[in-house]
């Protein structure tokens, strides 16, 4: 199956990326994935969204560019969302990377692995339930968390004390080898714009 992992800051100085990369390693060592890491400081989308919704479902008429980014999106069985918590909530271009996208996320499930400051960004995966629930995706239950990220983090990059969070990626990465599966089967049968 393929999992997409989405780098959703842009910050300048961000630690979103060791977070993703280390999450990246887990789900190669788990062994049911191929990875695909995508990054949304890679991604420029226009900034003005579409007038509506019939333009967000047919992408043929966006730029090669664009029309690349919603095939990637598209071929995902799963998706892991890894998201810092900017004052109680996600980062804002994470949602315009969301919000241009549609049925790319529909009937596939997505787990969260979130940094901050004492939440671990909990806070972040919450609302983010309650965006992909509206997109018709299927989030996971179980996550991995990040509190006082700074400090969990080897100036090397490589995580300190890593027995609890890999212990929480798996849970994580075995949830979603059971959903993907699930819901790849189902799509198959009965695409989901039928429902």
């Amino acid at each position: 199956m393929k999992l997409v992992i989405i780098v959703g800051s842009v910050r300048e100085g961000r630690f979103g990326l060791r977070v993703a990369e280390w999450f990246r390693a887990r789900a190669q060592e788990h062994g049911h994935f191929d990875v695909d890491v995508l990054d949304v400081a890679d991604v420029e989308l226009p900034r003005a969204l579409p007038p509506d919704i019939t333009v967000l479902t047919d992408v043929s008429t966006r730029p090669a560019s664009l029309q690349a980014l919603a095939a990637r999106l598209a071929a995902a069985d799963a998706f892991v969302v890894v998201t810092p918590e900017y004052n109680h909530s996600f980062p804002a271009s994470l949602k315009h990377l969301i919000d241009w996208h549609f049925t790319e996320w529909q009937a596939k499930p997505i787990g969260f692995v979130s940094y901050g400051g004492h939440g671990g960004g909990l806070r972040a995966i919450e609302q983010l339930r309650l965006v992909f629930a509206e997109l018709h995706a299927a989030t996971v239950r179980e996550s991995v968390s990040f509190d006082r990220h700074w400090e969990r983090f080897g100036a090397d990059g490589v995580l300190v004390d890593a027995d609890v969070p890999s212990a929480a990626a798996k849970a994580l990465l075995d949830q979603l080898v059971w959903w993907g599966q699930a819901l790849h089967d189902a799509r198959e049968v009965r695409p989901y714009a039928d429902a």
